[in-house]
């Protein structure tokens, strides 16, 4: 098989040739047939050191494809099924970017009817990350400002935001407010001014700037684990870490396939030729949406 990996000192992935890793218990092989590109890509390739990643690893986190082979124990799922996952792991030699993925069971589930491979590769890590960061907020309802209302994590954060209570506004950037209008936000906004949130889901990655809308003692969730914001005025600050996990992602998949939640494709491209295509997208706006990579 082929994997899309990066060397130390070469900040350009490579299309290259791998043995294929044999299964653990509770294993299952994937044949890739879309994986989603995220900025993070771009960046570990360009530098390992900042992170302290091994020389060689692989590359992409979200992925669909259809099961061909279990390992041990695994019964959840069987050869042939369509399914999609998150592969977290940064020092992995081989991740999503592959012909082939190998993960846990528990990290994959199965792609609903009515929902094309190509379009659930791009459901995983936006979903994810939106889900289990509103689950770092102290209280489960209240006024909630999502930042970056239009991008993929944005969206799922909206829409999960507003199904469970929240008081939500969302916030994008000028000429994108048709993207947002059907998420469930009360208001649609381009600027914020003054203090009156009592929570705020920076999925923009405004960082500093997203604790001024955040009341006394409020609090901000960010999507930038690697870079902490000082926290002033009480405000507890928090920032999530997106963790496969299979069984939420079940059941987050349908709210693509009946577009309760958008999911937007900005271009598709050959994993092969990744070193152009991770060029392009890292240079594309988030709104347009997710990049996806095809062996």
């Amino acid at each position: 098989m082929h994997v899309l990996v990066s060397r130390t000192g070469n900040p350009i992935p490579t299309w290259e040739a791998a043995s294929p890793r044999s299964l653990a218990p509770h294993d299952v092989r994937v044949q890739v047939a879309a994986a989603g590109y995220t900025f993070f890509d771009s960046f570990v390739a360009a530098d390992h050191a900042t992170l302290g990643l091994p020389d060689l690893i692989g590359l992409g986190f979200d992925f669909s494809g259809t099961v061909v082979e279990v390992g041990p124990g695994v019964d959840a799922v069987t050869v042939g099924d369509r399914v999609a996952g998150l592969h977290a792991d940064p020092t992995a030699p081989a991740r999503a970017h592959a012909e082939q993925v190998v993960v846990p069971v528990d990290d994959l589930a199965r792609v609903p009817d009515g929902l094309d491979l190509e379009t659930a590769a791009a459901v995983p890590l936006n979903a994810l990350a939106a889900l289990q960061t509103l689950d770092l907020l102290r209280v489960t309802d209240g006024s909630l400002l999502v930042t970056g209302a239009a991008g993929g994590v944005g969206t799922w954060a909206t829409v999960l935001a507003a199904r469970a209570g929240w008081a939500v506004d969302a916030l994008v950037t000028p000429g994108t407010e048709h993207l947002a209008d059907s998420l469930g936000a009360k208001r649609v906004l381009t600027e914020v001014h003054g203090r009156g949130y009592d929570a705020v889901l920076d999925a923009a990655g405004l960082q500093e700037a997203a604790l001024a809308p955040v009341v006394d003692g409020g609090q901000l969730v960010g999507v930038k684990p690697g870079w902490p914001v000082p926290p002033e005025r009480d405000i507890t600050v928090t920032s999530v870490t997106t963790r496969p996990a299979g069984q939420a992602l079940a059941d987050l998949l349908p709210l693509a396939a009946d577009q309760t939640v958008p999911v937007r494709i900005a271009a598709r491209r050959p994993m092969k030729d990744a070193a152009a295509a991770y060029a392009e997208a890292g240079a594309a706006r988030g709104s347009a949406g997710r990049w996806i990579l095809v062996p």
